[in-house]
């Protein structure tokens, strides 16, 4: 959801892990990640550690960063105000048996959602009634939307985890 949306420090997380290759960048152009403390406490102990971990960023990357974050309220906003249209069409689709999205007052942490977050984000999960090989026939005939794994750039991704990022799993774990 970003810290756009939601801000664990604030909930009584002592540290929370962002992603920086994903929305707040934005443009899928770097790799990076951040660990932000509640405390200085935390700070120190998380700074000792990474101190011997390494894996400062450069200078470049961090630009890149800066960059996407200044537009992070904008793309955000939009992303989920599309994400809520999607999520409600889908929910009314008779190919669709199911679609997991937290502001559809159906889903079942709706209410934590609201009260936790600012705004609902935008991933979307959804099962189509044709199984497994219906969802790859979906995949294969989108438009507008690339198929790929990752999320927070500025395109529209779709996947299907059970034939990519979960292929080597049992059914039963997917």
């Amino acid at each position: 959801a970003s810290p756009y949306l939601q801000r664990p420090l604030e909930l009584g997380a002592n540290l929370v892990v962002h992603s920086l290759t994903k929305y707040l960048n934005g443009h899928s152009d770097v790799l990076g990640g951040i660990i932000v403390a509640g405390s200085e406490e935390h700070f120190l102990q998380t700074r000792r550690v990474l101190s011997h971990l390494g894996g400062i960023m450069d200078p470049h990357q961090a630009w890149l960063i800066l960059r996407g974050i200044r537009t992070l309220p904008l793309r955000m906003e939009r992303a989920q105000d599309n994400a809520m249209r999607l999520a409600t069409w889908l929910n009314q689709h008779p190919k669709v048996k199911w679609v997991c999205y937290p502001g559809l007052e159906d889903h079942p942490q709706h209410r934590l959602a609201v009260k936790q977050m600012d705004g609902f984000g935008a991933m979307i999960s959804f099962g189509v009634r044709s199984g497994m090989e219906g969802g790859k026939t979906l995949m294969n005939h989108v438009r507008l939307i690339t198929l790929a794994v990752s999320l927070g750039g500025v395109e529209s991704l779709i996947e299907h985890p059970a034939s990519m990022t979960h292929r080597g799993l049992s059914s039963e774990e997917r």
